[in-house]
This record gives C-alpha cells, structure tokens and sequence, in this order.
C-alpha cells in the first residue's frame, strides 16, 4: 500500500467522567492502573510528563496489559489494512483525562508509529480540569 491507501489510525485519550467517545471502533479502559492523580506533586502534570507516564506505565499491571495490548493492536491493523479499511479509532480512558490514559495513548502512539498506518493522535479531555504543566 502506498501512503496514500495506508490505515489511518485516530488514537486519543479521553476522560470518562466527560462523557464516552462516540464514532470509535475500540475503547480501552485504563482507570484499573496506578492513578497519579493521588499523588500531590504528579496531580498538575500530565500523563505527557516522564515523571507521570513512568508512575503509570511502570506498574506491573502496565507492563501485563501491554504485553497483551500491543500484539492485539497489530493483529488488527494488519486485519483491517486486510479488509480495506480505510480509518480506525482507538480510544483510552480514564477518570479525567489527564493522566493515565494520556500516557497509555503516547506509550501506544509510539508502537503504532513503527507500523505502516497514517496516525493521528490527541487528548480530548487534557485540560479540561484547570492548569496544567507539561
């Protein structure tokens, strides 16, 4: 396939207490993973923040889940590139939108890149408690 018949993957996070995301083919519940939220100095950063993203992506239950997340993201890209597809929306949430499901959608965004699909990625719901620091 060239670029322009490559899969188009639309990745975002988002937080479930705004409201669930409409027109996605896959929604990933992350809130069962370490929350930074209940950390005081993590609470005003973001899952985009190393500090953030290695409290949540370094847990075990992190490191399982992916183990078994990433194989699967695979097997579908390949799969719907297969069928002729021509967009998939995946998307991860947490509690706020914040934290958890923004480091996942990164951690995420990162594999998928290595994978012949045109990828977009964005965090619908990042800023919508105040401040933040990135």
């Amino acid at each position: 396939m060239g670029d322009a018949e490559q899969l188009r993957v639309v990745l975002y996070s988002f937080g479930f207490k705004y409201g669930d995301p409409v027109d996605v083919n896959l929604v990933w519940d992350v809130r069962f993973l370490p929350n930074p939220y209940w950390v005081l100095e993590l609470r005003p950063k973001t899952g985009r923040v190393k500090e953030v993203a290695d409290y949540v992506l370094q847990s075990a239950e992190a490191q399982a889940f992916f183990h078994y997340l990433e194989p699967l993201l695979q097997f579908l890209v390949e799969q719907n590139t297969a069928a002729g597809k021509k967009t998939i929306r995946i998307a991860f949430g947490c509690t706020g939108g914040r934290h958890r499901s923004v480091a996942v959608t990164e951690k995420i965004a990162v594999f998928l890149a290595k994978l012949p699909v045109q990828l977009t990625v964005f965090h619908r719901d990042i800023a919508r408690d105040g401040d933040i620091t990135d």
